[in-house]
């Protein structure tokens, strides 16, 4: 039976004016974009931990947490379609207890049985990175490395879903917490088990493995205790009926969430991808790459923050089928976009030894070259940084329109058939090695970011915005 909840309980009135839009945005972004660098500090203790371990070590933890991160991100691609689902049914202020508990279930149920072949292909790892000329002893250890770390799938996954479902009901906050939460696990894990400490065995790179699988675990139970505990959630009553298929919101789901999926692979694959382009290079370049993509990477949160609250925001306007509301909503995330990422180029540009000696002595003679390296690919960060903001944020507030496909088209276009060949013919056709990898991955997120921010801004012409109710 339904809990009955009063629609106002339920929903957010469109706001009057680009001030409230920019509080309501910042309100929900915030919380998303803390969650989403404290996600970044967790993997950044995995590498710090690892570094140590020697150069070997690093890039066979390097190769595995890029295979493990592209199939991760596409299912969380693909059950994050939940989010503009839950946000338009809220908009609509129509039975929307009962149609977020089904979005929520169905999106669950997708999260486990889409993660098995994928866990499946991470069980054979080493196999994988042989096929793509991987240094043989690289990926005997990364096989290793993989083999544990295959079992954080399907919860993360699960997680993934309860976080986007109780951002979009109001409680973005949550996602800070539990993130937090799993920041301290992981630096407790990786302390305990990579170097062996208070009595437990030095497991070294599989040590770090089993912390990233522990650390999950824990974010999922957290998740679970949240949504049946906050007096907020608890109403939705998402878990109940877990046992009842709802096959038509389940179909639209994986038709919103295909797309997405494959457009977060197509990005995520490029960069995984010059990862494996570097390891063709020199086990040195692949070091170097990982630590000025993990650099770039932690300013990437921030707008994609900004695209995750943008979806909500224009999810919500969506459904009240109120035009104005939607522009409003998806302007302002783009305008905050521009700010931030103008500011997070100028930083790089300046200091990029700086951000470099975070993880790696950069005053050690044996990390002369990994240092100069990782400050030459740093320096095309800088000039990408505002591309790489706004394809994020436009791409999520289209997603917020429930428009996936053509976007999807874009990034397949723009990340592979610019991206990659730019890549291959400079890095290796011009002989620019590394730079001419990272100028590759430059010229797909210029690419990708015009042609959606002209979607975006051509939304009312191509029909994407319901009429005004």
């Amino acid at each position: 039976m339904d809990v009955a909840v009063a629609p106002s309980t339920l929903t957010e009135s469109a706001p009057r004016d680009g001030g409230a839009e920019l509080r309501g945005l910042l309100r929900l972004a915030g919380p998303l974009v803390g969650a989403n660098l404290l996600q970044m500090a967790v993997y950044a203790v995995d590498v710090i931990f690892v570094a140590r371990l020697g150069t070997r070590e690093l890039a066979a933890s390097t190769l595995g947490v890029y295979l493990y991160s592209v199939m991760m991100w596409a299912l969380i691609g693909l059950v994050g379609a939940a989010a503009p689902v839950i946000a338009a049914e809220l908009g609509r202020r129509r039975h929307a207890v009962r149609e977020v508990r089904r979005s929520f279930r169905m999106a669950l149920w997708l999260s486990i049985a889409a993660s098995i072949p994928f866990v499946l292909v991470l069980a054979h790892g080493e196999r994988v990175l042989l096929m793509t000329g991987q240094d043989p002893a690289v990926a005997a250890r990364t096989g290793a490395f993989l083999s544990i770390l295959l079992f954080a799938m399907v919860p993360a996954v699960a997680a993934s879903v309860m976080r986007v479902t109780a951002a979009a009901l109001g409680r973005p906050g949550w996602a800070t917490a539990v993130t937090g939460m799993a920041l301290a696990v992981n630096i407790l894990g990786n302390w305990l088990l990579v170097f062996g400490h208070a009595g437990f065995p030095a497991m070294g790179l599989e040590g770090s493995a089993l912390a990233s699988v522990v650390t999950t675990v824990a974010m999922l139970g957290a998740y679970v205790l949240i949504l049946l505990l906050d007096p907020r959630l608890r109403r939705y009553r998402l878990f109940g009926k877990w046992w009842r298929p709802e096959w038509t919101r389940l179909r639209q789901i994986v038709s919103l969430g295909v797309p997405i999926a494959l457009t977060m692979t197509f990005e995520g694959a490029l960069f995984s991808s010059a990862g494996f382009l570097m390891g063709l290079i020199g086990v040195t370049e692949v070091a170097a790459h990982a630590i000025a993509l993990q650099i770039a990477a932690v300013t990437f949160q921030v707008p994609f923050g900004l695209a995750q609250a943008a979806t909500i925001r224009v999810g919500l306007a969506y459904g009240a089928r109120d035009a104005a509301w939607v522009a409003r909503a998806g302007w302002t995330a783009v305008a905050v976009c521009v700010a931030f990422m103008t500011l997070a180029a100028a930083m790089l540009w300046i200091a990029p030894r700086l951000f470099v000696s975070a993880y790696v002595d950069a005053q050690a003679p044996e990390n002369a070259r990994l240092v100069t390296l990782a400050v030459q690919y740093l320096a095309v960060a800088a000039m990408f940084q505002l591309f790489d903001g706004l394809q994020v944020v436009a791409a999520g507030a289209l997603r917020g329109l429930q428009d996936t496909r053509v976007p999807m088209l874009i990034a397949g276009a723009g990340y592979w058939l610019v991206g990659f060949g730019v890549a291959v013919l400079l890095g290796f056709h011009f002989g620019m090695q590394g730079l001419g990898i990272w100028i590759g991955l430059a010229a797909g997120l210029l690419v990708v970011s015009i042609l959606l921010l002209w979607r975006w801004s051509a939304r009312e012409r191509l029909g994407l915005v319901p009429r005004t109710a």
